[in-house]
């Protein structure tokens, strides 16, 4: 149990972590780190990345979008084809009739 979560019933003065006391259940009680205090968690400092390091991480999440190549083959192929079905609706010609 870490001691910044401890509870001291106040009651039977069992020592717990829960909303309620689990021997008498009591909801009276007193954290221990009142009279206990409890150590900084984290003992170093974290470390600051560097300039680069933060960009390269932050291209790999957002990386720039490259659809411009891509946007310009969809394009040329939506024109690619309605160019050819123009050219097959020209080439059917008018129907004829016969008679």
């Amino acid at each position: 149990m870490q001691l910044h979560v401890a509870r001291l019933c106040l009651d039977c003065e069992d020592v717990h972590d829960q909303p309620t006391c689990p021997q008498c259940s009591s909801e009276s009680f007193a954290y221990i780190s009142r009279w206990v205090p409890a150590p900084e968690r984290r003992t170093q400092p974290r470390d600051v990345p560097s300039r680069e390091t933060a960009d390269i991480y932050r291209q790999l999440l957002n990386p720039a979008p490259q659809a411009s190549g891509t946007k310009r083959w969809v394009t040329r192929g939506i024109v690619g084809l309605g160019v050819a079905a123009i050219a097959g609706w020209a080439w059917r010609g008018k129907p004829t009739t016969r008679s």
